[in-house]
């Protein structure tokens, strides 16, 4: 599914050698490094995967929705669900890498852009992105510690 939202989303925006990097990037091997270092996300509808997302330390990795998917709410509902994780181990700031392609997607969720990058993928090629944070506050947990005047 990844590698299919790369193709679909990506060739035409980034030069060829950028894609193949995504991919590398997303490889199954890199997946499962993932997994062990941290969380990954999976959201099914019918049997099949239509968004994933993982999140290792303070930083999100791997964010993508099906193609035919896209704008249905389910990038944002990982999102969200990847955040209410990073505020669960008491994280203060998530960082991640912005695409060409979802710079609006993350700004209108909150990310900040702090600065311009760019990966020389060989050829002349690069793959430009940017870098984001965005600041978030540990799940406060409540408890009632009696009334005063009873």
């Amino acid at each position: 599914m990844i590698h299919e939202t790369i193709d679909a989303c990506y060739s035409g925006v980034y030069p060829e050698r950028a894609v193949e990097f995504f991919k590398t990037f997303h490889s199954e091997e890199r997946i499962l490094e993932r997994s062990q270092k941290g969380e990954i996300l999976i959201l099914e509808r019918d049997n099949t995967i239509v968004a994933t997302g993982a999140i290792v330390g303070n930083e999100v990795l791997g964010v993508f929705v099906r193609p035919l998917e896209q704008g249905s709410g389910y990038g944002k509902a990982i999102m969200n669900a990847l955040e209410s994780r990073a505020k669960t181990k008491e994280l203060t700031q998530i960082t991640l890498a912005v695409s060409l392609t979802s710079k609006k997607f993350y700004e209108a969720l909150g990310y900040e852009i702090v600065r311009d990058s760019s990966v020389d993928v060989g050829e002349g090629q690069h793959l430009n992105y940017w870098e984001a944070r965005k600041s978030i506050a540990p799940n406060q947990s409540l408890r009632p510690i009696g009334q005063k005047g009873a």
